[in-house]
């Protein structure tokens, strides 16, 4: 029924450290009924004051199996049952990153002990597993090692169960399971929960209708929707979490695809809940048009002002875009008046002070002022304007590409990489044809200008 577990490991941070030690024991709700004890190689160098913590040298794990000799066994000796440990993120984090590691997605529900007892338990200075033990009397044999520590976190789960059920609150032993599945639409298959898969792609979230009600996009799906079914922040939040009836997902691999796809099927299904998300799209525009006298003018408009007039770039709000004109006018000694933002018939603020060379005025040429604009400009253009953008793709053998041709977004597909070579001509066979507009242009150039990708193939 329950595996209660605890791990030593070589440092905090489950992206950078590796465990040292896991023990494992199965606790019927009445008795230890087996167990499962090892020291593991983290494959690492232990540090010195982690040895002074726990007592494990680099020495004492030399021989000892690494974490993919055990894998197997972990699964087997955990499967069915529910984990259990105290500060249970901790330590499961921890084993589904060895897992991750592996290509495997380990999930189980669990339950974290320091939480149980902060409800069942109040009043005490410190629920840490030591100080918490020292109140209750539960003896520890052998402190910061994975057995002693486990097997105290069996009896403080036993004590905590008797508790409950003492006190007739044996349903919150229940509700402190991780996954919380409670307050859940009756149709919400709890086996469609633990498929969802902890990577990149767009989900899709139903209702009883089958109707998509919420579209998302994420880096770990699975972390992301149970988010969702945990939100009870708002009212709102509580009403969609109980009509969500079905779970749809896509993987893309690529953050990149999935930010476009998230975008085009918002617009397409116009899903009830996403409204907070279409409140975030960009409502002001950059826009440039030369005058009478040839100067290039710059102006923040409303995007819905000019729907056949494509900006330079697009801002969700119009203090936004006034930011980022006022550093392009003071980069590139720009006008103020010629960029909509001083108000004059003579010369903007800028002239008086002489940081401006008096295009406000006609004194400097049109040619010369203009080379100034479109070097401000540039920052929001494509350096080429036909671009192969490749990253990672769903699986290890793929690839993902997002096609821009003549600075306009064509599509994306995906390429097999041990059925063909990264050459242009099989490239283009395998994109998708979508529909481009300046929010999918402003989703690419965003996601260039902060994110590295795999490779760039200019034609």
């Amino acid at each position: 029924m329950y595996a209660i577990v605890d791990i030593e490991t070589t440092g905090g941070s489950p992206k950078t450290e590796k465990i040292t030690e896991i023990a494992i024991y199965h606790f019927d709700g009445n008795k230890v009924t087996d167990e499962f004890i090892t020291l593991v190689n983290p494959e690492k160098n232990i540090p010195y004051f982690i040895t002074a913590l726990t007592g494990i040298s680099n020495e004492m794990v030399e021989d000892a199996p690494k974490f993919f000799e055990v894998a197997k066994e972990i699964v087997r000796f955990t499967e069915g049952r529910i984990l259990v440990a105290h500060n249970a993120s901790f330590d499961y984090k921890f084993i589904k990153s060895e897992f991750k590691s592996l290509g495997y997605e380990y999930k189980r529900e669990n339950i974290c002990t320091l939480r149980l007892s902060r409800k069942l338990l109040p009043g005490h200075r410190s629920y840490s597993l030591g100080n918490l033990c020292k109140d209750l009397d539960i003896a520890i044999k052998g402190r910061h090692r994975a057995a002693g520590d486990a097997f105290a976190t069996v009896k403080l789960l036993d004590l905590l169960m008797n508790r409950s059920r003492d006190t007739g609150q044996e349903e919150m032993v229940k509700e402190s399971i991780s996954n919380n599945y409670k307050n859940l639409h009756p149709e919400l298959d709890k086996n469609n929960l633990d498929s969802l898969p902890e990577r990149t792609g767009v989900y899709y979230l139903l209702n009883d209708q089958q109707q998509v009600i919420y579209i998302g996009k994420s880096n770990n799906i699975r972390k992301r929707v149970m988010s969702h079914l945990s939100n009870n922040k708002s009212r709102r939040s509580i009403e969609m979490k109980e009509n969500i009836a079905g779970i749809n997902f896509e993987l893309t691999g690529s953050e990149l695809i999935a930010l476009l796809v998230e975008s085009s099927e918002i617009k397409k299904h116009t899903p009830r809940y996403n409204r907070a998300q279409k409140r975030k799209t960009m409502h002001y525009g950059l826009y440039s048009q030369k005058d009478d006298q040839g100067y290039y003018r710059l102006s923040i408009d409303r995007t819905a002002n000019r729907i056949n007039q494509v900006p330079e770039t697009c801002f969700q709000n119009k203090m936004e875009a006034r930011s980022i004109l006022t550093k392009l006018i003071e980069r590139h000694w720009l006008c103020q008046k010629l960029c909509g933002i001083y108000d004059t018939d003579g010369g903007c603020f800028h002239y008086e002070i002489r940081q401006c060379n008096g295009a406000c005025i006609g004194k400097e040429p049109p040619d010369i002022y203009n080379q100034r604009v479109m070097k401000a400009l540039s920052a929001f253009y494509y350096k080429h304007k036909n671009l192969m953008i490749i990253d990672r793709g769903r699986q290890e053998n793929e690839r993902s590409v997002v096609q821009l041709e003549n600075g306009k977004y064509i599509g994306f597909g995906f390429l097999n990489t041990e059925e063909t070579y990264l050459q242009l001509e099989d490239i283009v066979t395998c994109i998708k044809i979508y529909e481009d507009n300046r929010d999918i242009q402003q989703i690419i150039k965003t996601y260039l200008n902060n994110h590295e990708v795999e490779k760039i193939i200019r034609y």
